[in-house]
């Protein structure tokens, strides 16, 4: 065999011919558009929260019909309902200049009206989808057809520290798990820092300034409606109720204020966490 044919078939031997892969070139026109995947807005998904379940319907029906009465019977006690119903993100309206009993004329006064209806149907839709949120099922559920991960074969003692471990203190994971929707979000995270400054700014004027005023009314905004519970059991050591107990009475409402704050921003954040969630994709 000449030495020409050798070299021939060696060249013919090692060559391996290149592939074509449609699926990871991203420069294939044939490249499926189910690879890159839509994002739902957000505001649709915060609408499809509040519209999507009963208990999220049964609220607006309610926070409708708190409307109604407001209209109906404006000298009654009804008429702060909605703002109740609706709190505590209604109750931030109360720190701006704007809104109904503003002075300025028709234009102005039917624009500030405006606003804060547009801002009360705001804070009823935010907790219609908080509602929306707890009553949803989880989207992290496995398929009926998906194959079952298969169990990870590790050594004994590893598996007899970490049973020991994690039946050591069960309740303080539970604790924690529970509470993991107020710090792991921004959403949350900023609500519970306006509740400490509101707790805070209280606790300084009841026991620092001379006369506090009404320093309480903030923490009372900012963790509403629960805060109502913190007023009650305040009450039980007020100085009308038991003089000798009334310098507790300022530690009593901060912490069920804090409590009321906590169980809020643990709402908001299972919020946050189903508008992050990653759209479901139908199979096939």
């Amino acid at each position: 065999m000449s030495e020409h044919a050798l070299q021939s078939t060696v060249e013919n031997t090692t060559h391996v011919p290149r592939t074509h892969h449609s699926r990871t070139d991203p420069k294939d026109p044939a490249m499926p558009n189910a690879s890159r995947p839509r994002r739902l807005p957000r505001l649709r998904r915060l609408l499809a929260l509040a519209t999507d379940n009963w208990p999220a319907r049964g609220y607006l029906a309610v926070f409708a019909a708190s409307v109604a009465a407001m209209f109906l019977f404006p000298d009654s006690g009804f008429a702060g309902s909605p703002v109740l119903f609706t709190a505590p993100l209604s109750f931030l309206s109360v720190v701006l200049p704007f809104g109904p009993g503003t002075q300025g004329g028709g234009a102005v006064e039917a624009l500030a009206v405006g606003y804060w209806v547009a801002w009360l149907l705001l804070c009823a839709l935010v907790n219609a989808a908080v509602i929306g949120a707890l009553a949803a099922r989880s989207g992290t559920a496995p398929s009926p057809g998906a194959p079952e991960p298969l169990p990870s074969v590790s050594d004994s003692s590893e598996h007899k520290g970490t049973v020991t471990a994690d039946s050591a203190h069960p309740r303080l994971k539970g604790i924690q798990a529970l509470l993991a929707p107020a710090v792991d979000n921004w959403l949350a995270r900023g609500y519970l820092a306006v509740v400490a400054a509101a707790v805070g700014f209280f606790l300084y004027a009841a026991y620092v300034l001379p006369d506090p005023g009404f320093a309480g009314i903030w923490p009372f905004m900012a963790t509403a409606p629960l805060s109502i519970l913190a007023v009650l059991v305040s009450l039980v050591v007020s100085p009308e109720w038991n003089p000798a107990l009334a310098w507790l009475s300022p530690l009593v409402f901060s912490a069920g204020a804090v409590l009321a704050g906590l169980f809020n921003a643990v709402l908001l954040g299972r919020l946050a966490r189903r508008l992050r969630a990653p759209e479901p994709r139908p199979a096939g």
